[in-house]
């Protein structure tokens, strides 16, 4: 029930509201409405959200046509709450009963039972979809509404739901509709506080983290320095006009500087953009430098690039013409390297061998090129024995070609990603091309003694299969892109599987060429090549995939009129569920789910004719599956599966335990349920 009340100043938007904020003693939801008759709605628990086409009312109809929150505490003890938005839907009364066509035709007056729906209530089923990052839900409430109250175009009322968990300073986005659908669906987006704007934040545990949250209003007021290091306090006797102190006491205190930057993650928002997710202010700085693959360290781009001052949770871009997989951010602060992360890493597919050219341009366009080597940079042309200086020639004429991708350009200077595989593939082939012309001169003199001519034909045969063996197997990766964070989190999965001899396909670092084909061209192609090299499919499950593959289970086809962010995954369910189907799927497909998202008993029956692997507790199993017929000793594939579970592992916090969220929560689409 609620009780006390208090006084919240929210800053929403430009314009600051006062608002009264209610606390809610215990876990559950209610519902309630106003001014219909006190007999509460009826309240499924959280649904699927699929809101359907819209179709025309058979007569009068409730419709939401106005949408109000208010921010609520719910409490499950004194000091342990958490921010919450009750939802307040608005109802009217459209449409009009049809007049009997008896009454028209002969002006009298119609079967008494044909007056009996204008007497009756209405009744309906009204859906709130409920989106906060990372969190998503969807509820249905039972609506009936008498006789008595029924205006046609009048407000009849409001139902007001409570409530909606979400996290300080997200922004959430509600939808509203009935079901069916008659008329398009209500929305309303708002950006809820953070601990900075709260008067009651003692009542909110993910407040308590930040000290400096706390202290950060008197310091400024009374001329507290915070551009050091946080958490400053002030002390003062109970005088008039008394002297104030301030103590810092975690200044020095290396363990609090630990946990701050524990909690701290950097956050890629578009290509260009991101910011530092921390808990609290933090003096820092941060540059580009560039990881190139095989465990070297991060070479910092400074100079030509600049050191730039970091503000938590401000958006802050790079000032890149294209970006690269081995771009990398590295947060400095008091002279000592925090975070580095491969920020583009996961969107644009895993390390590449590519040259880093750094050009210097002086007066009179002077300019000076070298390549970036962990040796330091090497002049080009130069005579040293690097890689980059045997091949400097080369690399120049690629330059002057236009063969390498500009990442950043201005009057200082400017930076060239070059790649270097065709020159590694070029001497492969040299190298193949020398095997051929002895493996031709061999079979001259084999040939003139035909005894050996069978054996030698049995050794070129187990020399193709070892060449093969030794590209690796192809493994085609299919998924349903439920969120970004989901997305992340299959491009971290994908990487980890290219360290291994797996070619691994993803439409996530296809995108330009899928757009081209389209998806249904693009996945049949890729499904055909992947099988006819002897490669595997891999049906990476989630709540959006299954909810997919029963959709098409159930009848046959998808809805024509939908479109969303899984029609990528629904594209490719044509060329899919045909081989299970047919009983082809055996030894051609697995499956797989993350541990604590999805149970592989959730996975549709049909899909689980091939083995549906848990990861990561069963990637050595998984791995053994993807790399059949020719799979490493057991010692080696429980190496293997420890190399991709500490190349995951990052995703997998960042995807279930965000920052700044208490509790993870996942949904499908904008209105999926909680994922628990």
């Amino acid at each position: 029930m609620p009780v006390t009340w208090f006084l919240l100043s929210l800053a929403l938007g430009r314009s600051p509201i006062v608002l009264s904020l209610e606390r809610l003693v215990g876990p559950q939801d209610a519902t309630h409405c106003s001014p219909l008759p006190p007999t509460p709605p009826h309240t499924d628990s959280d649904i699927l959200c699929l809101p359907g086409d819209i179709v025309p009312a058979p007569g009068p109809v409730l419709a939401p046509t106005h949408l109000q929150t208010e921010l609520v505490l719910r409490c499950r003890k004194e000091t342990y709450c958490d921010l919450c938005v009750r939802v307040a839907v608005h109802l009217a009364v459209h449409g009009h009963w049809e007049e009997p066509e008896d009454e028209e035709k002969f002006g009298g007056a119609a079967d008494s039972g044909v007056e009996e729906p204008r007497n009756a209530s209405l009744q309906a089923q009204v859906v709130l979809s409920f989106q906060a990052y990372p969190t998503a839900r969807c509820v249905l409430l039972e609506v009936q509404v008498p006789a008595a109250l029924v205006q046609f175009g009048q407000s009849v009322g409001s139902v007001v739901y409570d409530c909606f968990e979400a996290a300080l300073g997200s922004e959430v986005r509600i939808w509203s509709y009935t079901q069916p659908r008659y008329e398009k669906e209500l929305n309303l987006t708002q950006q809820l506080p953070d601990c900075r704007g709260l008067e009651v934040r003692n009542s909110i545990p993910s407040c308590w983290v930040c000290p400096q949250c706390l202290a950060e209003g008197q310091a400024h007021a009374h001329g507290g320095d915070l551009s050091r290091p946080p958490f400053p306090f002030q002390v003062w006797p109970l005088e008039p006009d008394s002297v104030r102190t301030n103590i810092c006491p975690f200044r020095e205190d290396p363990r609090a500087h630990q946990n701050l930057w524990r909690a701290a993650r950097l956050r890629l928002l578009t290509l260009q953009s991101w910011l530092l997710d921390a808990p609290c202010s933090l003096p820092a700085e941060a540059a580009l430098c560039w990881q190139a693959p095989g465990g070297d360290p991060c070479q910092p781009l400074v100079p030509p690039l600049s050191w730039e001052n970091v503000t938590v949770d401000k958006v802050l871009e790079f000032p890149l013409l294209k970006v690269h997989p081995n771009l990398c951010v590295q947060v400095n602060s008091w002279e000592k390297l925090q975070l580095q992360e491969c920020l583009w890493a996961d969107s644009l597919g895993p390390l590449k061998d590519d040259v880093l050219l750094l050009e210097t341009r002086g007066p009179q366009d002077n300019r000076s090129l070298c390549a970036l080597e962990p040796s330091g940079c090497t002049s080009l042309p130069s005579k040293a024995s690097t890689r980059a200086a045997r091949l400097g020639e080369y690399l120049l004429q690629d330059l002057q070609s236009g063969q390498c991708l500009q990442l950043w350009d201005d009057d200082l200077g400017a930076l060239w990603a070059c790649p270097m595989d065709k020159y590694i593939h070029k001497r492969w082939a040299l190298l193949w091309l020398a095997c051929l012309l002895f493996a031709a001169a061999l079979s001259l003199i084999l040939l003139l003694k035909k005894d050996h001519a069978k054996g030698w034909l049995r050794l070129l045969k187990q020399d193709v299969r070892s060449g093969a063996a030794a590209r690796g197997r192809a493994a085609l990766l299919l998924y349903s892109a439920d969120d970004s964070g989901f997305e992340r989190l299959v491009g971290a999965l994908a990487s980890a599987l290219c360290q291994l001899p797996l070619r691994v396909a993803v439409d996530l670092w296809s995108r330009r060429e899928m757009s081209a084909q389209g998806p249904v061209a693009w996945f049949h192609a890729q499904r055909r090549q992947t099988l006819q090299e002897g490669g595997v499919v891999v049906l990476l499950f989630s709540p959006g995939a299954v909810a997919l593959c029963s959709e098409w289970l159930q009848d046959g086809v998808s809805a024509p009129g939908a479109h969303g962010p899984h029609d990528a995954f629904r594209a490719s369910l044509s060329c899919v569920l045909p081989d299970f189907l047919q009983g082809r799927a055996p030894g051609r497909y697995v499956g797989a789910c993350f541990d604590r998202l999805l149970h592989p008993d959730s996975v549709p029956a049909l899909f689980r004719t091939v083995p549906v692997f848990s990861l990561p507790s069963q990637l050595p199993d998984f791995l053994g599956a993807l790399q059949q017929p020719r799979a490493p000793r057991p010692g080696r594939l429980q190496e293997r599966a420890e190399q991709v579970s500490r190349a995951l592992q990052p995703a997998l916090d960042s995807y279930f335990h965000p920052p700044g969220t208490p509790a993870p929560g996942r949904g499908v689409g904008p209105g999926a349920g909680d994922g628990t």
